[in-house]
């Protein structure tokens, strides 16, 4: 027996802001509304893939887990700069200036990389 993955959990401050940015984001939709939160997942599926809750405490620090996100159809810079319409803002957690990716925040300061931008 294995496990696997049910969902992925990110902490917002205002749940329902953040799901509205990863749906515009990924093409998602909202799964589920739950009290204090959100879930969401590809059009048609009722399971939530990313769960949104108010944190427990205030971030420190960089994140020890984060999204890799590929453009799909569409040049890295392009998707960089549609990302950035929809309020991510780069961010610097100590990545060098070879590096192939670009480091995002998401509105409530997630960190994610949009990668092939380096």
């Amino acid at each position: 027996m294995t496990s696997r993955i049910e969902a992925l959990s990110i902490d917002a401050t205002d749940p329902k802001a953040l799901a509205d940015f990863w749906c515009r984001v990924l093409g998602w939709e909202v799964a589920e509304d739950v009290e204090g939160g959100v879930g969401i997942a590809p059009p048609g599926e009722t399971e939530s893939r990313i769960a949104i809750f108010p944190p427990a405490g205030t971030k420190t620090q960089k994140n020890r887990l984060h999204l890799d996100l590929r453009a799909d159809g569409v040049s890295a810079e392009v998707e960089l700069a549609r990302l950035l319409d929809l309020g991510a803002r780069r961010v610097d957690v100590g990545q060098g200036p070879d590096v192939t990716w670009t480091v995002l925040a998401d509105p409530e300061g997630n960190e994610f990389c949009l990668l092939g931008t380096g």
